[in-house]
């Protein structure tokens, strides 16, 4: 059955930034301009942070809006073809959580895969693989 990714306890999340580089290294690149995760503070350490990342939508605005069908459903969440896109940047607006990041370097969004790497790296619990059922 296939699995996406889920934040199982955000209030575990200190910032440290290891599930967004364990994600860019899936390109086999340091740092964090590939990254399909983005950690972001709700007001520092007293408040909390939110963790960023594709929910896995079962009608994804992302899909929608790609001019030229850059973005495919996949089992789970998408797939965006890198040889289509034009980097317009239409799936980016469409997100409504926000959630396609951008490779600035290469004009191209960034969506998770849902590949669980990050959750593998998260010392602290905060992500999560859950099962999918589309039955």
């Amino acid at each position: 059955m296939p699995k996406r990714l889920v934040v199982v306890d955000i209030e575990r999340c200190v910032d440290c930034l290891l599930c967004a580089f364990a994600c860019a290294r899936r390109f086999g690149e340091g740092g964090l301009a590939r990254s399909a995760i983005a950690v972001r503070s709700l007001g520092g350490v007293e408040r909390g942070f939110t963790v960023v990342v594709c929910r896995a939508c079962e009608d994804p605005p992302c899909l929608h809006a790609c001019p030229v069908g850059a973005i495919e459903k996949a089992p789970v969440g998408v797939r965006v073809s890198l040889e289509r896109c034009i980097g317009c940047g239409k799936c980016r607006q469409a997100c409504i959580i926000g959630a396609v990041q951008w490779d600035e370097e290469n004009n191209k969004p960034v969506i998770c895969v849902h590949c669980g790497l990050c959750a593998r790296f998260c010392p602290h619990g905060v992500l999560g693989l859950e099962e999918v059922d589309h039955g």
